[in-house]
């Protein structure tokens, strides 16, 4: 029988949504799911390494947050930079989409943007006269769910202490709790996936098989596939990095391309046999994806013990790790 978006709902009061992070780092707590036995665990996320093998092979992204949210010099148009398509041409997301016409311009720091193309999805491709400074004029693009604008205190928290490769509009969650102390000790490798917009977007098919997923661009080097496919077992921080795997498969091979692959059960897993990962929106494809790992009946458990233990969700929250 077909699966329904609404089988994954939960009731999540809002108190329990992380609008702010906490002052440490690594000071979250971890929900530990057991998928063979169905045993659930109440720790804390510095107890991570006891869950690891020694043939265990950590993999995170290592894309960077920027700040993509942008007003116009008349703060009439709001601009988000989705993907740098040359030095000058971004593809973006406007509102509202009415005053960005085909021809149309608009001015940031000075600098004008003209609308050379409408996307069928409603972006809008535009050619900037020179550079953008985003790190001046740009805003982080916070989820909604924080119910607050982005501060400055976010430039270093919404970014995990490995950022690197610069180009996402939502920051790699589950690698948010990790510190270069609690890394070093971990023999871990990076891959990179630039998070877009698209993972904001809410399912709204009724049937999961009918949501169209979005898609999003990724870099697997040499080093990371070669330590991948000699691992006994990968952990995958993070729903990014389980993406990136899973599409491509084992044997993993280094490349560079996009994925839209759309984890949900009954899918098998062929390359991540472990999973760290912060707690997602009901009725997201995330939570779908854990579903799939672990099974959706202990998925949704777990998350209902999540809300009665009072666990902090979402971008800022607490974390899971099932094994």
């Amino acid at each position: 029988m077909a699966l329904l978006t609404k089988d994954f709902d939960y009731h999540l009061p809002e108190e329990l949504i992380a609008a702010r992070p906490l002052a440490e780092r690594a000071a979250s707590r971890m929900m530990v799911v057991h998928k063979e036995s169905g045993r659930i665990e109440h720790r804390m996320f510095r107890d991570f390494p006891e869950y690891l093998r020694p043939d265990d092979l950590l993999v995170l992204n290592d894309t960077k947050v920027i700040p993509a949210r942008v007003f116009s010099d008349d703060e009439r148009t709001e601009i988000l930079f989705l993907d740098r398509l040359s030095p000058l041409e971004w593809r973006c997301l406007v509102r509202p989409g009415k005053r960005m016409k085909l021809g149309r311009t608009v001015t940031v720091g000075g600098i004008t943007g003209t609308v050379t193309e409408v996307f069928e999805n409603g972006d809008r491709l535009i050619r900037w006269d020179s550079l953008v400074d985003l790190d001046q004029h740009g805003h982080l693009a916070l989820p909604h769910y924080m119910g607050r604008e982005d501060e400055m205190a976010d430039r270093e928290r919404y970014q995990t202490v490995f950022a690197k490769e610069e180009g996402a509009i939502a920051a790699p969650t589950a690698g948010l709790h990790f510190t270069p102390e609690v890394l070093e000790k971990i023999p871990h490798a990076f891959l990179t996936l630039h998070v877009g917009v698209g993972t904001f977007r809410p399912v709204s098919a009724d049937v999961i098989t009918d949501h169209v997923m979005h898609s999003e661009r990724y870099v697997v080097s040499d080093e990371t596939a070669e330590r991948v496919n000699s691992a006994g077992r990968v952990v995958a921080v993070g729903t990014t990095v389980t993406r990136v795997l899973e599409s491509l498969g084992k044997p993993v091979p280094a490349q560079r391309g996009e994925t839209a692959i759309f984890i949900h059960p009954p899918y098998q897993f062929g390359v991540v046999g472990g999973l760290l990962t912060n707690f997602h929106l009901p009725q997201s494809t995330l939570i779908m994806l854990v579903s799939a790992f672990a099974g959706k009946d202990l998925v949704m458990e777990a998350y209902r013990q999540a809300v009665a233990e009072r666990y902090r969700f979402f971008s800022y929250g607490d974390c899971m790790l099932l094994v």
